[in-house]
């Protein structure tokens, strides 16, 4: 994802504005990240920052929100099924993500300084935030 600064710039902006006529064309039907990049004629990276830039834009002025599926790729606007099975979805994979960092990093860590009250706190922490996303995932 570009930084920050990349997605408030000017270029950013126009990018987004451009990102999303092309996705209002398209409607209701989405477009793979290929497709988008050629009927916007930007580069991929331009279309990568349009796109944050957008997410951003779109919820700071309450437009419909911009979803991505294997299916139809990037579309606005979805229905209340295909924004339930995108946040599922996000949830999901970042849930995978926790449990990868705290297998993979986190637990060797607590298993070599066990009494380190950082690893402590982290541990209960990262097992919270574990708990909170599988139960979203879940529900």
């Amino acid at each position: 994802m570009p930084r920050a600064s990349r997605r408030k710039g000017d270029a950013a902006r126009r990018h987004a504005d451009t990102v999303r006529f092309v996705l209002f064309e398209a409607r209701p039907a989405g477009l793979e990240f290929h497709q988008l990049v050629r009927a916007s004629a930007l580069s991929p990276h331009q279309v990568r920052s349009g796109l944050a830039a957008l997410k951003d834009e779109a919820a700071s002025k309450g437009w419909p929100p911009l979803i991505w599926n294997r299916v139809d790729g990037y579309h606005l606007g979805a229905e209340r099924a295909a924004l339930e099975a995108y946040e599922r979805q996000v949830v999901s994979e970042k849930l995978t993500q926790f449990r990868r960092f705290i297998t993979g990093t986190v637990a060797p860590h607590a298993a070599a300084h066990p009494n380190d009250k950082w690893v402590r706190h982290i541990v209960a922490q990262l097992n919270s935030i574990e708990s909170t996303l599988d139960l979203i995932a879940s529900a």
